[in-house]
């Protein structure tokens, strides 16, 4: 995603300084950091055997990458037509599904070849993408997540995510995570731990700190906090951002009152 004009800012900022405070809080530990490529601007992020998979954004750079995860080596790629924007990716069935911003379209990818099988018509934008191996969900910058079936990639309903009673906003890249999904909120260090039944936000993850502006090695404003994997065998939890050169493996330490 792009950054949003000032009033949705705004609005971030005060979620921030009021919605945070109520809810568990978790901070962190750094336990292993890995490099990433500082030309990614990273839209979608999932683990799998070894592996990351990645998606870039922005026109005319937008890719899909299978990325060794110990050296940041892209094995496999395959670039977006210069009219999309990519965004979210989910692994399902042996796919790879992708969403883009403001196309209205997505494509399912062979996960193992990344060759295009079909594409995939929705309303409104599309931001982050996760799979629980039965049903994709997809955020699409408001406050709701979408159920998608990924037999007809039409959705099959929707979850309004709430922080202490309060919508929340700008939910963007998105990971599931031993029954919960983890969703990075734009413009912030926070991510989002949320109920996929209730819609209800269990606790937060605090990331401040993890990579100061001035090591992110760019002056972009839209180098934010975006891109959570989690490797299921082994309780692996990785974030990264976009255009950051590092991505870290790190460990949750919920935060004393």
């Amino acid at each position: 995603m792009n950054k949003p004009g000032f009033a949705l800012l705004t609005a971030i900022l005060l979620c921030a300084s009021s919605c945070y405070a109520a809810l568990p809080t978790y901070g962190f530990i750094v336990k292993k950091t890995y490099p990433h490529d500082s030309q990614a601007f990273t839209q979608g992020l999932f683990y799998k055997d070894g592996f990351l998979y990645e998606s870039t954004g922005l026109n005319g750079r937008s890719s899909l990458r299978k990325v060794e995860l110990e050296t940041g080596k892209v094995v496999q790629k395959t670039n977006f037509p210069q009219e999309y924007f990519a965004e979210g990716i989910a692994e399902i069935n042996g796919d790879i599904v992708s969403l883009t911003w403001t196309s209205n379209t997505g494509f399912i990818f062979d996960a193992a070849t990344f060759k295009l099988k079909q594409t995939f018509r929705y309303p409104g934008e599309g931001w982050g993408l996760t799979s629980d191996a039965q049903n994709l969900y997809m955020s699409d910058g408001t406050a709701f997540l979408r159920v998608l079936d990924p037999r007809t990639m039409l959705e099959t309903r929707r979850i309004q995510v709430k922080a202490d009673g309060k919508p929340l906003v700008n939910l963007n890249e998105l990971e599931w995570v031993d029954g919960e999904i983890f969703a990075n909120v734009w413009g912030t260090d926070k991510i989002a731990r949320i109920d996929p039944f209730s819609g209800t936000v269990i606790a937060w993850i605090d990331l401040s700190g993890l990579l100061e502006w001035k090591n992110r090695g760019t002056t972009s404003a839209d180098a934010v906090l975006n891109g959570i994997a989690y490797d299921q065998k082994q309780h692996r939890l990785f974030v990264t951002g976009k255009l950051w050169p590092k991505l870290f493996e790190i460990e949750l330490l919920k935060k004393s009152k």
